[in-house]
């Protein structure tokens, strides 16, 4: 996949881009079918465990992560050489009221680099009625907006963070995605999504990339998968590649990775009783 010149430039400037074509309709289909068979499993949810860094744990998105149609595009925004920090599963269940407030990622992720970027791929109908994300262009540039930690739970957000001033309607973009096209968004960019009023449950996962200089400033340790090019710094441990489902190696390594990652979503919080 080749960007055009001006999709470059729309990034650069407003800080996402969307839609992009990825998966062909009977991938979304086989993917969705695992997804769902493993919250049949725990009485249909994912467990909160395997929320992050799902990529250790289930083949499929350790291959999705390493997808040149996820990546090609990801590199001509911040370069040949690319990490894969994190993975997370975003499910609203139909005509449900969970929503996620507006918040800038980089303000409770540690890590050093402006080039994070959020690649996040629809598995079902991500439409404005079921609540898609939206944006507030420009906002990945400048200082870091000023955040409240309300704790809502019906926020999915693990401290219930939202900005202390909510962007009006005009002001913000919404990305409506259909099953298997994909947005890509500076992680410093403002962004939110509201309830799915839709007949149709709303799953997506987020992939979280970065170039290797980046570094883990809040935490004391951390980890990624190299998933294209080089990484000379060796700032993160590398992540094992699963062979399977539940590969018993990966399985523990991700214990000690999403302890990590939880250790660096809570930094400071006033609360940790924790979503993930």
């Amino acid at each position: 996949m080749t960007l055009t010149t001006s999709e470059i430039e729309q990034f650069h400037r407003d800080g996402y881009l969307f839609p992009l074509d990825v998966l062909e309709t009977d991938e979304v289909a086989d993917i969705r079918s695992q997804v769902e068979a493993e919250e049949a499993k725990h009485g249909g949810k994912l467990l909160p465990g395997q929320r992050s860094k799902g990529h250790l744990l289930f083949k499929w998105l350790d291959n999705l992560i390493r997808d040149p149609r996820v990546l090609d595009p990801v590199e001509q925004l911040i370069g040949p050489n690319i990490l894969c920090w994190n993975t997370l599963f975003w499910i609203k269940e139909a005509d449900h009221k969970s929503f996620v407030g507006w918040h800038q990622d980089t303000k409770y992720w540690g890590l050093s680099s402006d080039k994070v970027v959020t690649a996040w791929v629809a598995l079902s109908p991500a439409s404005i009625e079921a609540g898609c994300m939206k944006v507030l262009p420009g906002s990945h540039t400048g200082d870091v907006l000023e955040h409240d930690e309300n704790y809502n739970e019906d926020n999915m957000l693990t401290r219930g963070q939202e900005l202390s001033r909510e962007p009006t309607e005009e002001e913000s973009v919404y990305m409506p995605l259909k099953p298997g096209q994909m947005s890509i968004h500076n992680y410093r960019i403002a962004h939110a999504s509201g309830p799915n009023n839709a007949p149709d449950r709303r799953i997506g996962v987020s992939m979280h990339f970065m170039p290797p200089e980046t570094e883990q400033i809040v935490g004391s340790w951390d980890s990624a998968a190299l998933v294209r090019g080089e990484d000379p710094y060796g700032h993160f441990e590398p992540t094992p590649v699963p062979a399977h489902d539940f590969d018993d190696a990966a399985v523990a390594f991700h214990e000690r990775a999403s302890q990590a990652f939880r250790e660096v979503l809570y930094h400071g919080a006033q609360n940790n009783t924790g979503k993930l």
